[in-house]
């Protein structure tokens, strides 16, 4: 497993590590040859102007797209690889479409219906943090 070592001299693994990563699409390179590494524990940012590879970057790190070339691994395995590596990576794309029909409470019980290591508690909590009408 990679590992970073900061200037304080611990070490941290990654939570994405990806190198000359490409994706392709016909004539057009949404991404060409990325390389990152971003640590586990740490909040990054990516900043860029529109089509400059984000959301495709996003798409291959969550498993929703494949990479034309390069690699990428989060947690140390392929994106969506198995299912313990799967819920230990959430990703809501910025125009992904929620259930319009759904109140808050119907959207709690189908995230709890769907999700086996679900925690009711907390996401009501966070639900009344942030003034949300369940009805």
């Amino acid at each position: 497993m990679l590992s970073i070592h900061l200037g304080d001299g611990s070490r941290v693994s990654s939570a994405l590590e990806t190198e000359d990563l490409t994706k392709s699409y016909r004539a057009k390179t949404a991404l060409s040859n990325c390389t990152i590494n971003v640590p586990q524990g740490h909040v990054v940012g990516l900043v860029g102007p529109n089509g400059s590879g984000k959301s495709t970057l996003l798409n291959i790190a969550s498993g929703v797209l494949s990479p034309t070339s390069g690699s990428v691994r989060v947690f140390d395995s392929p994106p969506a690889s198995s299912s313990t590596q799967l819920e230990r990576v959430g990703f809501v794309a910025q125009d992904t479409p929620v259930y319009s029909g759904f109140s808050v409470e119907d959207h709690l019980r189908y995230g709890k219906h769907v999700n086996p290591k679900w925690d009711d508690n907390l996401a009501r909590r966070r639900v009344e943090q942030l003034g949300l009408d369940l009805g």
